[in-house]
């Protein structure tokens, strides 16, 4: 039973297959966030999430990456995350329906019950304080400092693996170049998390919490920070091994698993494959397909969700903003559509000019 289900959870564990399930359960959940965030579909969802664990302990391998002083946080990351999406989410479903009642949100009902900051906040701090500090100091004695060896030019581990944190960039690493990966992508995050008070200035929602209100800022936001950042953390921890090959959560890490590479740029689709002729001399005329799709991505779709999708949205903002929300979304949605391709096509880079170093 536990070999059929170990087995069975290796053979799903492929990028494409939890990367589309994940898409799904966040697409039901911003679609239904009432049905999602309700008691019974929570309770359930937090109970298959614990099963899961508790039985995946029983396998030494998968036990072996849970208890890693390294990925103990993680684990932790995964419940503290849920819960407080599911806590968000689940007020502002509340909070909704309150308004199309009539009635007051939650937090304006709780506003009119005030206390005062000294001494009761100040205790309330105080105490979460010393808990935290206990915990941590438990933590430390529990749980070893993950520390290794020093550093070996000579012995490098397999896989080399950067800090949690930064595993969403590594991972980005496999897809873009270090110029987009390391630079552009975290600088896009950085500006684009500074400029959202300024591209939607709505007074609607200020001290409360709505998802009707703000139904795109809530989805983009989550979207990246679930789909594109935490996502990638845990691949990047779980299910990368060595030669930063993909492994089942419950498979054995093997160093000489052979994985064949056969990606191959879009030039090469178009011209070799699609026409079968040799690829041009000119890079210009060679990476022709590739300017096509960018100026398509980022010039034409614009426009097309301006005049259908998100007009109403354009009408709010304004043409200043708008594009630059756009951009920003698009630059986003970047990572995962460059992913799937990979998987599913094995296209490598849509844009490669190597004379130069410019690969998209």
């Amino acid at each position: 039973m536990m070999h059929a289900f170990t087995e069975a959870i290796n053979s799903f564990s492929s990028p494409v297959a939890i990367f589309s399930t994940a898409f799904a359960l966040f697409a039901l959940f911003v679609t239904f966030p009432k049905f999602m965030t309700s008691g019974p579909v929570a309770s359930a969802f937090g109970l298959l999430v614990v099963a899961f664990f508790a039985v995946g302990m029983q396998n030494p391998h998968f036990r072996e990456m849970v208890v890693k002083p390294d990925n103990v946080p993680i684990i932790g990351l995964i419940f503290i995350f849920g819960f407080f999406t599911w806590y968000a989410m689940r007020k502002a479903v509340i909070n909704d329906d309150l308004i199309e009642q009539g009635k007051p949100t939650i937090e304006k009902t709780e506003s009119e019950e005030k206390v005062m900051v000294f001494p009761y906040l100040i205790y309330i701090e105080f105490v979460v304080a010393l808990v935290y500090a206990a915990v941590l100091v438990f933590w430390s004695i529990l749980i070893k400092a993950p520390l290794e060896d020093p550093a070996n030019p000579a012995l490098s581990p397999n896989p080399s693996k950067a800090p949690w944190y930064f595993l969403g960039l590594q991972e980005m690493l496999v897809y873009f170049d270090p110029w987009l990966a390391g630079v552009l992508f975290p600088t896009f995050i950085i500006l684009g998390l500074c400029a959202i008070p300024y591209i939607d200035n709505n007074p609607k929602t200020s001290g409360y919490y709505s998802f009707k209100q703000r139904r795109w800022g809530i989805i983009a936001f989550l979207g990246g920070f679930w789909l594109l950042w935490i996502l990638l953390v845990l691949m990047g921890t779980f299910l990368r091994g060595p030669n930063w090959n993909f492994f089942g959560p419950f498979e054995e890490w093997n160093a000489h698993k052979l994985v064949p590479l056969v990606n191959v740029n879009l030039s090469e689709f178009f011209y070799v494959k699609w026409l079968g002729m040799g690829l041009p001399h000119n890079l210009f005329i060679r990476e022709l397909p590739g300017f096509a799709a960018l100026a398509f991505y980022y010039g034409v779709l614009p426009v097309l969700l301006q005049k259908t999708l998100l007009k109403n949205l354009h009408e709010r903002l304004g043409a200043p903003r708008y594009a630059i929300l756009i951009i920003l979304a698009l630059t986003m949605l970047a990572l995962p559509v460059k992913m799937y391709l990979r998987w599913a096509f094995n296209l490598k880079y849509l844009i490669a000019i190597p004379e130069v170093f410019f690969n998209i």
